[in-house]
């Protein structure tokens, strides 16, 4: 017999456990994402009028991925819900871009990623967040599609200027779109801004009409055959010349100057030291006077700027940020290294950072970060502030919720009015205790699939179409459960391939 005979048998249409990454798995997506919830739900999502800190510790394969799309699924059904309250949602999980243009920044060597990770800091880290949220809002601002969510017209056209330059100045230095050319995206975003711009071609305008009419006065000369007035006074003439490109001549080298500032210091960003002059040199002297950039080593500008982004999303409708952080440990650079893991994330844990004012960073961290938080000293709990931090050290599943997810999966794959449990599934001999000493010893999400999965395949392999049996027997439970804890142990030890 094959397993899907064996399912539909119970009138379950498809396998409840084939997937175990939540974020290709469909059952999870289509059903569970809605309405299953760990028990510390709660507590990481909060109330998204007040956006809150959470930092949660779990093994791999316990869910953190999961609640990552659980929160960002609720957040969005939040924003529609309630319009006048939206928050803006920045997926902060994949590093591998970021960590590949510091990498090139830094110049390291390839053989010694450790030493490259302790340059990383935390300007860097809001940088890239900052990147990712104005990158998403410039393609919703210039995107010719109408969703449900994006920007409204009407709000575009009533931002006042200083907020519209302020969006301005962002997408100049943070926009890393790679889907329309940079200069037809500038100018698409100026254009829906109706930012007025005039002012700053003032510079080049005077150094054109300059030269065109020291170049009239010179064929003006010849032709009349006084050319002796400019061969006796050449130097009045240069200076003429030069003196009508002095003040775009200095605007140009400033904007220059700066703007090799910003590409040596936004070292997790690719900019061109020539697109950012032209962006900055497109918006009037007058608007930029003061204004932060960038170009340090610090955080403070990097705060002032998220500042900025906070205020231009409060005027499009959007009253808080959340910042969703997962897969650390995933990034080629990383590579599950427990240590560089630690240099990644610990720049992060700036009590000014995670709570500043509506900001909501949820970090979704391996367990193997735990440990070194707790040999950290109290400078560093000082500076990070844990305890304000709904901080969940161990991301643990009972028992008890293991099986609600199991019969929650189940139920979602049934037909029609049927309501199927696991239970189902088992010979009457393996009693509910076992069952749940079976989960305990499993402990994750991940490693429940992956029984489930195998011990239902091995079922039907014994068994044959003319002879079937619609309950797994308690032999091949307890034969299978044996085999997978083995190999799990082996694999978790570092001897064996899992």
């Amino acid at each position: 017999m094959n397993i899907r005979q064996f399912l539909r048998h119970h009138g379950i249409q498809r396998n409840p456990f084939a997937e175990e990454d939540a974020q290709t798995d469909p059952v999870f997506k289509e059903s569970c994402i809605a309405h299953t919830f760990h028990p510390a739900w709660d507590k990481v999502y909060g109330d998204p009028r007040e956006p809150s800190t959470a930092i949660v510790f779990g093994r791999k394969g316990s869910g953190k991925t999961a609640m990552r799309l659980q929160v960002a699924r609720h957040l969005e059904e939040f924003n529609r819900e309630y319009p006048d309250e939206r928050v803006f949602v920045i997926t902060y999980d994949d590093f591998n871009p970021f960590l590949d243009r510091f990498r090139e920044a830094v110049r390291y060597r390839r053989s010694n990623p450790e030493k490259l990770l302790q340059r990383w800091k935390l300007w860097d880290h809001i940088d890239a967040i900052l990147s990712i949220g104005v990158t998403s809002l410039v393609d919703s601002i210039t995107s010719e599609k109408v969703e449900p969510l994006s920007v409204s017209p009407h709000r575009l056209e009533s931002l006042p200027r200083h907020v519209a330059r302020d969006l301005l100045l962002l997408a100049a230095c943070y926009d890393q779109s790679m889907a329309q050319p940079v200069t037809s995206r500038w100018r698409r975003l100026k254009k829906k801004l109706k930012f007025s711009n005039l002012a700053a071609y003032v510079p080049l305008a005077t150094g054109v009409a300059t030269s065109a009419l020291w170049l009239i006065a010179l064929i003006s000369l010849g032709v009349n055959g006084q050319f002796s007035w400019f061969t006796s006074l050449w130097y009045l003439w240069v200076a003429a010349l030069v003196g009508g490109w002095a003040w775009y001549g200095v605007r140009w080298l400033r904007w220059t100057w700066r703007s090799a500032g910003i590409r040596r210091r936004c070292r997790v960003l690719h900019h061109t030291v020539g697109t950012l002059r032209e962006r900055l040199l497109s918006v009037p002297a007058r608007d930029l006077v003061g204004q932060p950039l960038p170009d340090k080593d610090s955080t403070d500008d990097r705060y002032e700027l998220l500042i900025k982004f906070q205020t231009v999303l409060k005027a499009l409708g959007y009253h808080g940020v959340i910042v969703l952080v997962d897969r650390v440990d995933e990034p080629e650079l990383i590579n599950g290294a427990p240590p560089r893991m630690k240099a990644l994330v610990w720049p992060m844990f700036d009590n000014k950072f995670l709570k500043h004012p509506g900001l909501g960073i949820k970090m979704m961290l391996p367990a193997e970060l735990k440990p070194f938080i707790d040999r950290e000293d109290a400078a560093f709990y000082e500076r990070a502030r844990l305890d304000k931090q709904n901080m969940i050290p161990s991301f643990e599943w009972t028992p008890e919720a293991l099986l609600d997810v199991a019969n929650a999966r189940i139920r979602a794959c049934a037909e029609g009015n049927r309501r199927p449990t696991l239970a189902d599934l088992l010979d009457e001999a393996i009693s509910g205790g076992r069952v749940l000493q079976a989960l305990h010893d499993l402990r994750v999400p991940r490693h429940l699939f992956k029984f489930a999965y195998r011990l239902f395949v091995a079922h039907c392999n014994a068994h044959s179409e003319t002879d079937p049996v619609w309950r797994v027997q308690p032999q091949t439970f307890e034969t299978e459960l044996a085999l997978y804890l083995r190999e799990q142990d082996a694999f978790e030890r570092g001897v064996g391939a899992g």
